[in-house]
């Protein structure tokens, strides 16, 4: 066969800014078989009516329309065809976007955690109107005196869910409204994990509504909590405040960000009421059952 108006699979290559290995796959695929394959040597050699197929394909791999969908069109040619294969390319396209601008909210979700971790004012007890957030509570009880228990405890959360949910700075354990009243810091009662908006989660999680919390953060990890706890309870009774609900301790910043004990971060927040409210709310509910 006269090979002088053939281009090889090199020069094709080169022209298209395609791999040999691509024009292969094209071949196996049955997108793009050679015009003339050597016997003798196996090269392969591609003529230019060919070269409106390879331009198709780069057009519409620069759609990212898969191989697969490019073959079929090619076999069968034809504008409605063309139509459906385009717009079923734009809903993924429309369903990626949105994909990826979920992730774009999770990096900004966690850039701003770690800035406001840095900056924080460590060792400051403060009093503050925290938002209604949703949270995967998981509750046991259980003495965290190793790292392996705490991933133990952990992993339970995502165990059934095929997006990972679980990082740091959204777990977090909780000590119940009963022990903190009662004076019991060396025991959680719960472990958490914050849902975000981003987040896909399919299990059952527990929103939890606006609260007035005392918080403190303090350089250091949940088994330095304890004499946090003690200034926080101390600080509530100083101020006529009563714990309203279980601890939200995370730790904003450990080992999972740097091994820099000195930045380490963890923030401890008690939901909490004026001691009287619980008075006053138990009168008006009797008032109202003898309404009844």
């Amino acid at each position: 066969m006269d090979k002088s108006s053939l281009f090889s699979i090199g020069e094709v290559s080169k022209m298209f800014h395609l791999s040999a290995g691509s024009l292969r796959h094209y071949e196996a695929l049955g997108i793009l078989a050679p015009e003339y394959v050597d016997p003798q040597t196996n090269y392969r050699y591609y003529s230019a009516r060919q070269f409106e197929i390879l331009n198709t394909v780069r057009y519409l791999r620069a759609l990212d329309m898969h191989l697969p969908q490019i073959a079929d069109f090619l076999k069968n040619r034809d504008i409605d065809v063309i139509e459906e294969k385009l717009l079923m390319q734009k809903h993924r396209v429309m369903q990626k976007k949105k994909e990826l601008e979920n992730v774009e909210k999770k990096i900004d979700n966690r850039l701003c955690q770690i800035r406001d971790a840095q900056s924080s004012e460590l060792d400051v007890i403060k009093l503050s109107l925290e938002p209604p957030c949703r949270l995967i509570i998981i509750k046991n009880s259980t003495r965290l005196k190793s790292l392996e228990a705490i991933e133990t405890s952990v992993s339970r959360i995502s165990e059934s869910e095929d997006e990972p949910v679980v990082f740091l700075g959204k777990v977090g354990f909780g000590i119940s409204e009963e022990n903190i009243s009662n004076g019991i810091f060396d025991r959680y009662d719960c472990v958490f994990l914050v849902i975000e908006d981003e987040d896909n989660y399919s299990g059952e999680a527990e929103n939890l509504p606006e609260a007035l919390c005392v918080s403190v953060r303090f350089c250091g990890v949940h088994n330095d909590a304890a004499q946090r706890y003690e200034q926080l309870t101390e600080y509530m009774k100083k101020n006529g405040l009563r714990a309203a609900g279980f601890s939200r301790e995370i730790t904003l910043v450990d080992y999972g960000m740097t091994n820099d004990t000195k930045k380490f971060v963890t923030e401890i927040k008690i939901p909490v009421v004026p001691k009287d409210w619980f008075e006053k709310n138990f009168k008006n509910f009797s008032n109202y059952l003898l309404t009844k």
